[in-house]
């Protein structure tokens, strides 16, 4: 069966908003810290990284089309507890990602209050997805233009007129690596079109084969030439110190008039990041109540207020550049185990060669432990009392079944 270049037009658009987020309008800063220049390149070891593993879910989603995403794959094929190991670092890396998205909404359209413009835009995106708000074909290909749209004019602006000289170059290539890990935030939504959730429909794979390559791509090329116009505009050692990237090029390039379609931008992908991430989390939550790793009695909306809480809890009491970089390490963290779970899929399974997701499997080990420091500690910190919590309720809930009186047999 053949397939119109439209279909993969609007799969890799349905894509695009869940990808076009944190990491564009806001992720140059901390990783021009460390890496100054070096972060383009670094840019490309995160698009291979997203490649492999989008190459790895989408092959496990037509595998087991009913599961939870990453934690109901690893649980048929690696078992209970790497499964809880997965949820609990997935469920972690949406957290923080969660709440780098609403800090950089927050730093870019509330530039006085930042957290209070988090927390607004939190609440607000919450409370659309409780009403039944949905990101469909024809919203999601109108946020993609506009977004597109906005980063185009940044990397126009940011080219038109010579900058001003740098006093200084900020970052190292030893931090190459770091960099590649914290930037793979900037495409990890690909997950949008290749692990849709239950209801939606499942790509066909002839699209699929077209389309991830092609949204990893654009998305990288998006990423490189925002990356660099901002570089040329601010320098490393003034990007590495700016909340809000976009807005400061366009500044210093004297287009001032352009920073409220700037801060337009960042709303549209701000919500449309943030609305991706909660339905995320949700769906990892409810895996677990599903197969009794937490309790059963937990409702749809008890489970979304779990996780608005903890996101907000996580962009109250980290600054953007920790967010972020724990969104990378527990989601790196998450991809790998999804990885060597695709590595033993059987061959009628498989779309794309298991080289790809033993690729994957390396790339994300290799980057999640090369981010900084402090990232690296409060994710296996947060994964690893997330495994605890998860471990003990299911026991819990084990031994209460165990001690049930059962009704006799008439």
């Amino acid at each position: 069966m053949t397939h119109t270049p439209r279909e993969i037009v609007t799969t890799v658009a349905l894509g695009l908003p869940a990808v076009l987020g944190a990491g564009v309008f806001a992720g140059f800063a901390p990783a021009a810290g460390l890496a100054g220049w070096w972060l383009l390149p670094a840019l490309a070891v995160s698009a291979l990284a997203a490649l492999c593993s989008a190459f790895s879910t989408a092959d496990q989603s037509r595998a087991y089309p009913d599961a939870a995403g990453g934690y109901g794959y690893v649980r048929a094929q690696l078992g209970v507890v790497p499964a809880r190991l997965t949820a609990s670092a997935h469920l972690l890396g949406r957290c923080a990602m969660g709440a780098a998205i609403a800090l950089m909404f927050g730093a870019y359209v509330v530039p006085d209050q930042p957290v209070v413009g988090a927390l607004a835009l939190l609440l607000a995106t919450a409370l659309f997805g409780a009403a039944g708000f949905r990101f469909t074909t024809g919203v999601s290909v109108a946020v993609s233009l506009v977004v597109l749209g906005v980063l185009a004019l940044v990397v126009a602006s940011s080219f038109s007129i010579p900058p001003v000289p740098s006093a200084g170059e900020a970052g190292t290539p030893d931090e190459i690596v770091g960099v590649a890990g914290l930037m793979f935030t900037a495409f990890a939504g690909f997950e949008r079109v290749t692990a849709p959730h239950r209801g939606e429909r499942l790509h066909p794979v002839a699209v699929l084969k077209f389309a991830i390559p092609i949204l990893i791509g654009l998305s990288f090329v998006v990423c490189l030439a925002v990356g660099a116009g901002v570089l040329r505009q601010l320098g490393s050692a003034r990007l590495a110190l700016s909340p809000a990237p976009l807005r400061d090029a366009l500044v210093a390039a004297d287009a001032s008039a352009l920073v409220p379609l700037v801060q337009i931008g960042a709303a549209v992908a701000g919500v449309a990041a943030l609305h991706f991430v909660l339905a995320s989390a949700h769906r990892t939550l409810t895996g677990l109540t599903e197969d009794g790793d937490l309790p059963t009695r937990l409702r749809p909306a008890a489970l979304t207020a779990v996780v608005v809480a903890a996101t907000a809890v996580a962009l109250v009491v980290m600054p953007f550049a920790t967010a972020l970089g724990v969104a990378a390490c527990s989601t790196l963290f998450y991809y790998a185990f999804t990885n060597a779970s695709a590595r033993i899929l059987l061959q009628n399974d498989r779309t794309w060669p298991m080289r790809t997701a033993c690729l994957g499997l390396g790339l994300s080990v290799l980057l999640a432990m090369s981010l900084p420091i402090p990232a690296l500690l409060v994710s296996m910190a947060g994964v690893g009392a997330g495994t605890g919590i998860v471990s003990l309720s299911a026991s819990l809930r084990g031994r209460r079944s165990a001690t049930r009186p059962r009704t006799p047999r008439a």
